[in-house]
């Protein structure tokens, strides 16, 4: 029997979180790459972001180099190091291309953390004032799953492009955008039995609330299976999905991740989209590659789902997947992993008032993930 549980009453979801911070919304996630320059062309090229800042020699930064990029609401930066013996190098060494920081905006970055430090969270940074020309701008930081970090970021006081130590990158190639607005949620894997102990520092730590939860009854094939939580912020501006490995027959998306991840870490970023059809016929032109949907997810469709506003024909076309909730329904689809270890992928989202997160879409999704896996040979 499922153990689905989701709240029907989505200002309910937001009134259980205790928005002690508050986090405003998601300011940055910083990746560290093998190769900053070449990663950033990628990222331009194919989804559409733009230049906004470095940080590197010519800024008198003798040990990393920062590219920042941005589309809409999302910022991306993307960091890789000069020297070999650095932390970003190990990072990378140990887990390849990966999320090390997710940064919340914050009105009190010195308040932030000590609620949150107060409260049983691993200190990674005091807070610390930086300024330039510009102004200040106040970051602390605490640990999470992984050797992910989470930063709290203070910029009511500062008019520069990004942060102080970086310049205006003034790009003549800046592609077209695909119309990616925001992230909408970002997910994370962790080992086995580990999903409660996270969720609960959500809750206890970040003064989060769990709005729904799938067990390996929800999410699971043949083969494998995993569990998951989603827990929100109180403003519902910042969702963590929490992802953890279940029984199966054979060795789950999440458990390959862990391998080849060497650890816990961001599995996803989820952005949204107002025109997926145009968007993901975009990347499909730019040569991203999507997991394979079987044509048959489609046969019955709108009874699944009911009336929609799309053209079924381009969903089908592009792989689309749709899911109907309560409050309306949702269109999203996946990336196969954007560097060479299957780890990190991007989900396409768009809302059409829904709240959910796609819970009819797990068969179809997972036997496409599990195709994936068999040609790998990690299934």
């Amino acid at each position: 029997m499922s153990n689905i549980k989701e709240l029907k009453n989505p200002n309910k979801i937001f009134e259980d979180a205790q928005d002690f911070l508050p986090l405003l919304g998601i300011d940055y996630v910083e990746l560290y790459v093998g190769n900053s320059k070449q990663s950033t062309h990628y990222y331009k090229s194919v989804f559409g972001f733009q230049s906004e800042a470095y940080s590197g020699l010519e800024t008198g930064n003798k040990e990393t180099v920062s590219h920042v990029i941005r589309q809409e609401k999302i910022r991306l930066v993307l960091t890789s190091s000069y020297k070999k013996d650095t932390a970003v190098n190990k990072h990378f060494n140990k887990h390849g291309d990966g999320v090390k920081f997710i940064a919340f905006l914050v009105d009190d970055a010195t308040k932030s953390f000590e609620e949150t430090v107060k409260r049983g969270a691993k200190p990674y940074m005091n807070p610390v004032r930086e300024q330039d020309e510009n102004g200040y701008v106040v970051r602390s930081g605490i640990y999470t799953y992984g050797e992910t970090i989470h930063l709290f970021v203070e910029r009511n006081n500062y008019d520069g492009v990004f942060l102080p130590g970086f310049k205006k990158w003034d790009s003549s190639y800046n592609p077209q955008s695909i119309g990616l607005k925001y992230i909408d949620h970002v997910v994370g894997n962790v080992g086995w039995n580990e999903m409660n102990k996270w969720c609960k520092f959500y809750k206890e730590v970040l003064g989060f609330s769990q709005i729904i939860s799938f067990d390996d009854d929800d999410i699971s094939t043949e083969y494998t299976a995993l569990m998951s939580k989603v827990m929100s912020n109180g403003n519902g501006r910042v969702k963590f999905p929490i992802n953890e490995p279940a029984k199966g027959i054979n060795k789950s998306q999440i458990e390959e991740y862990l391998d080849f991840y060497n650890g816990p870490g961001v599995q996803h970023l989820a952005l949204a989209t107002d025109d997926i059809i145009n968007t993901v016929s975009e990347l499909r032109k730019r040569g991203v590659e999507m997991l394979y949907v079987p044509e048959t997810y489609y046969d019955t469709l709108i009874d699944r789902v009911g009336d929609i506003t799309e053209d079924i024909k381009y969903l089908k076309e592009y792989g689309i997947l749709i899911d109907r909730d309560d409050d309306g329904y949702l269109l999203q689809i996946f990336t196969k992993p954007l560097v060479d270890r299957p780890t990190l992928f991007f989900e396409i989202i768009q809302r059409k008032g829904a709240k959910s997160f796609g819970k009819g879409n797990f068969k179809a999704l997972f036997v496409a993930i599990e195709a994936e896996q068999k040609s790998r040979g990690t299934l």
